[in-house]
């Protein structure tokens, strides 16, 4: 697979999400129910098709998604480069609100070596900005663990401008992650600008908007309860009708490259630029398969501007979140 350059680092030009072999902060099956040999099974197959930029956090599980990491890997660590992240005060098995504070920086970084047997962490996100810590203390205790060789590379995700280039001038950030994807463009604005003036790498999050840019997504009300997407105000109702329009958009360009719909969403972002790295979520083998596929298809010009006409920014119908504390915390 081609390789691309996050800052100071190199990695596969798709990365794996694996937050969807855990789940979230209580939220074991966020997507549906997980079979825990196959999502191993699907990280070793990930690794062998060289598909080897993993996406883990803390909050995941919580910490059972870098257990999980750790145990696939114990004897193909060398074959990996893993992200993981800080910055939730977790208590009781959820996420009580945020904390960046050196100390607790630290402390998830020794305790997600330990989950993840390992000697250092390849890319240390924080996951959600504090707005009681300085971004710059934040960034320089990164700084000093990356001096201490604990961590490779430093990252954010979902940061404002400002904080963003407050924190670049602290210590050179490595990679940005933040949502983006045909149905979640507003980073286009003004985040993604900031991040390649300063040199900085991007990593997509949820490229498929969710699961709904595959194809296959169902509304709301047809989901499971405990299905996360259930109260995803974009899957509901007259929503979900208006964003069904830019699947048909994306599935009438798949049809036309013998592709999947999500390979087309996928090879959408991968054509953004060289510094993109989107890194879509697999639990099993036969859905990473499709989704690599997508670092093949080269989409023309044309392809490009239709996907762009029928999914400008800005015009996905609904919020990005249901929760409005969730939305509070992005873009700070």
């Amino acid at each position: 697979m081609e390789r691309r350059r996050l800052g100071s680092l190199e990695v596969s030009a798709l990365g794996l999400g694996c937050m969807g072999m855990a789940g979230v902060s209580g939220m074991a099956a966020m997507y549906g129910p997980v079979d825990r040999a196959e999502a191993i099974a699907t990280l070793h197959r990930a690794l062998e098709i060289g598909m080897d930029f993993l996406d883990t956090a803390e909050i995941y599980g919580p910490f059972g998604n870098e257990e999980l990491l750790g145990e696939a890997l114990a004897d193909r660590r060398e074959k990996a480069t893993i992200a993981t992240k800080f910055g939730f005060r977790i208590r009781d098995g959820r996420a009580q609100g945020v904390d960046s504070s050196p100390a607790n920086i630290r402390a998830v970084c020794e305790a997600s070596l330990k989950r993840l047997r390992t000697d250092r962490i390849d890319l240390f996100y924080q996951h959600r900005v504090d707005p009681n810590v300085p971004i710059e203390d934040v960034v320089g205790t990164l700084a000093d663990l990356k001096r201490e060789g604990k961590i490779l590379g430093l990252g954010l995700s979902e940061a404002g401008a400002d904080t963003i280039r407050r924190a670049h001038a602290t210590h050179p950030i490595d990679a940005l992650q933040s949502e983006w994807s045909l149905w979640e463009r507003t980073i286009e604005t003004e985040i993604l600008p900031v991040v390649r003036a300063l040199g900085i790498g991007f990593v997509p999050y949820s490229p498929l908007g969710r699961g709904f840019l595959a194809g296959t997504a169902r509304p709301a009300e047809d989901l499971p309860e405990g299905d996360y997407r259930k109260t995803d105000p974009r899957y509901q109702g007259a929503n979900y009708d208006a964003n069904m329009a830019v699947v048909s958009a994306v599935k009438r360009i798949a049809d036309r490259h013998a592709a999947s719909t999500a390979q087309v969403a996928i090879a959408w972002l991968l054509a953004q630029g060289p510094d993109v790295v989107p890194i879509p979520g697999c639990k099993r083998r036969a859905t990473l398969e499709d989704t690599a596929g997508a670092a093949a298809l080269e989409l023309s010009a044309e392809d490009l501007a239709a996907l762009d006409a029928a999914a400008p920014v800005g015009a996905t119908a609904g919020e990005r979140y249901g929760n409005p504390a969730m939305l509070k915390m992005v873009r700070l």
